[in-house]
């Protein structure tokens, strides 16, 4: 069982526009979180189960950042909660608590060309094995910063 934090959460109201720091939010199942551009409230529960919350290491972020030259930070990776303690990559297929929501990793969430565009900040190479997984969530609550992830939840 591994167990780790929630240090960051950021939303982002609108696909090109900066994300947004926010001490907590609510992830509402097979929807998304509220107040984030892929929330779905017009659509039918888990129509895009990849899309409801992304999850990216504060490790993988402090590691790409040492490897060059090119100032970002946590928002421009574009994942909505920052974690640390927790290998993520290896949490594909299972569930895991973040505060007191349960979240399932459905896919490892690659790093695309569109953070550059979006950006305008070219680190995409050193985020390539490290950009986190997108998550279903299972149930609905409040995810804080300084919430505790727990895996291993069978």
């Amino acid at each position: 069982m591994q167990s780790g934090e929630v240090v960051e959460i950021f939303i982002g109201p609108e696909f090109t526009r900066p994300m947004s720091p926010v001490a907590s939010v609510k992830a509402v199942a097979g929807r998304g979180l509220e107040g984030d551009r892929y929330y779905r409230a017009d659509e039918p529960p888990d129509s895009h189960p990849d899309e409801e919350i992304t999850l990216i290491e504060s490790e993988a972020i402090a590691a790409a950042q040492a490897e060059t030259d090119v100032v970002f930070g946590p928002e421009d990776t574009r994942r909505n909660i920052v974690t640390s303690g927790v290998r993520l990559d290896d949490l594909v297929g299972q569930s895991l608590s973040v505060g007191e929501v349960v979240v399932e990793a459905i896919e490892l969430n690659p790093a695309c060309a569109y953070l550059v565009k979006i950006t305008g900040k070219a680190f995409l190479k050193q985020l390539i094995h490290r950009g986190g997984v997108r998550g279903r969530i299972v149930s609905t609550g409040l995810i804080r910063r300084g919430d505790t992830i727990r895996t291993n939840l069978r």
